[in-house]
Formats: C-alpha cells, sequence, structure tokens
C-alpha cells in the first residue's frame, strides 16, 4: 500500500512539474470578485475583536490556524482559491516591535527563510511599501521558485491596533533556478503552482502583549482531472503549513527585539 501511495504521489508530482498550463481570465476574474467580498468582510472585521478569538491556547503560546471559508479551499473554473487564517499570541511584546518587524523587509529574508529567500525594498512612501520577494514553496518532490512585487499599505486604527493589505502585483515562475540558464516563465503560462497571493495582517496590543492574524488568499491551479480525491488532503495541508510557519517566525522575530 505504501509503494502504491509513492507512485501515486510521484505521477501527481511529475503531472504538476511537466507542462505548463494557461491562467484563464476568467479565472483571474473570479479571484477578482472573491478578494473584492473577502477584504470588504476582512476590513469590517477590524472594528471589532480578533476573527479567531484570544484563547488560553493561544496564550500559551500555540498557533491558530483555520479555514477562513468552508474548508479554505475554492474551487473555480480553471483554479483554486485558497483562503486561511491565523493568529499568535506575543507576550511582553509592543505594537511597536511588531510593526517594526512587519515593515522590515529588507531583512524579511532572514526572518521567514527559507520561505523568503530573497528580499528588496522598492519603494516606500509613509506607510505604502513596494517590496521585491523571492519565494521558495516546497514541500516533498515539489519546488517552485518565484519572482514577486508587491504592494503593502498599513492602516492605522488607533494607538493600539494596525492592519496592513499586501497584494502581490506581480508572480512569476522562475525555472533552473540559481543555474545559469535561470529564467522566468512567462507570467500565467507556468504550472500555476502560485498565481496571485494576497496578505491580511492585523495587530493588537492588549493583555501584556500583541496578537497578530493574518488571512492569507491565494490562487493557483486546480488538480489534474481525476486526481482531485486523491490529492487534496496534500493541497489543503500547504496554505496552513505556510500560514502557521510564519506566525512562528513573526513571533520569534518580533521577540528578538524585545
Amino acid at each position: 500500500m505504501l509503494i502504491c501511495r509513492f507512485a501515486f504521489l510521484l505521477i501527481f508530482c511529475t503531472a504538476l512539474s511537466a507542462g505548463a498550463v494557461d491562467l484563464k481570465q476568467e479565472t483571474i476574474d473570479a479571484f477578482n470578485r472573491y478578494v473584492a467580498t473577502a477584504e470588504s468582510r476582512i476590513q469590517s472585521s477590524y472594528n471589532g475583536a480578533l476573527r479567531l478569538p484570544d484563547s488560553p491556547q493561544m496564550r500559551a503560546g500555540a498557533v491558530l490556524v483555520e479555514p477562513a471559508q468552508g474548508n479554505g479551499l475554492l474551487q473555480t473554473k480553471g483554479g483554486l482559491i485558497q483562503d486561511w487564517i491565523g493568529a499568535v499570541f506575543i507576550p511582553g511584546a509592543t505594537l511597536a516591535a511588531a510593526l517594526a518587524v512587519a515593515q522590515d523587509y529588507p531583512h524579511h529574508k532572514d526572518y521567514y527563510k527559507p520561505e523568503v529567500a530573497d528580499t528588496a525594498l522598492r519603494h516606500h512612501d509613509g506607510n505604502d511599501f513596494a517590496v521585491y520577494m523571492r519565494i521558495v514553496k516546497s514541500k516533498l518532490f515539489l519546488t517552485d521558485v518565484l519572482n514577486t512585487e508587491h504592494e503593502i499599505h498599513f492602516v492605522p486604527l488607533d494607538a493600539k491596533r494596525w492592519y496592513s493589505i499586501a497584494h502581490a502585483t506581480r508572480v512569476a515562475e522562475v525555472a533552473n533556478p540559481g543555474k545559469p540558464d535561470e529564467r522566468e516563465l512567462p507570467i500565467g503560462k507556468d504550472r500555476g503552482l502560485l498565481w496571485r497571493m494576497n496578505g491580511y495582517w492585523y495587530f493588537e496590543e492588549k493583555d501584556g502583549g500583541v496578537y497578530i492574524q493574518c488571512e492569507s488568499i491565494a490562487l493557483t491551479r486546480d488538480v489534474p482531472f481525476g486526481m482531485g480525491k486523491l490529492f487534496e488532503p496534500l493541497i489543503h495541508g500547504l496554505p496552513p503549513e505556510s500560514l502557521r510557519l510564519g506566525l512562528e517566525q513573526t513571533r520569534k522575530a518580533v521577540l528578538a527585539r524585545l
């Protein structure tokens, strides 16, 4: 049975790694409609409490991660929308320390390695940032290297609460990364392992520390025909793992500043 599962996994990874798929306009439109609705919900939530309510487990150090809607996956024609939310509490931290880490984009390659392999601050004007990141997504046999550009806007709600909205304005898959023939694949004509990515962060200082919450909305290709039931657990596991790791690394970076 183990050999059969290994063989199926190898077939799946080969299928994703082989040919390019086209990102269709109808898939982009479906993602944009989803994001418009989600951002209205997210912004409304900033007037109240955390979406993931603080709990003894969180205050004891647990990182909470769960689907933001349904099971976290929404099938759309030509793609999958993945929407997850997570939260962490950092005891003894201040809002200023949390924001200092969040806005220290030149050092995100240090805070968030190995998933963030390189970063560069393109532009900074007040609470607005333009940032380059090289992102590496890896699980089992599958690795995806991406050159990405992000527009990020921070908003102060009051003396104890801020939030930020980050949109990836460019996502380009890199073929043969680190080799002499490294090159970017045509955008939207790649393996489709990540086409869009948005991040929504919320920071609140209370209870002797800082609560940080993040919702991540991404667009990927759909699962190859006939493999959905078999490989949905693998696809379903990637976003929460990445989100959990990012929140844990954020906590570590903030604590290092205290």
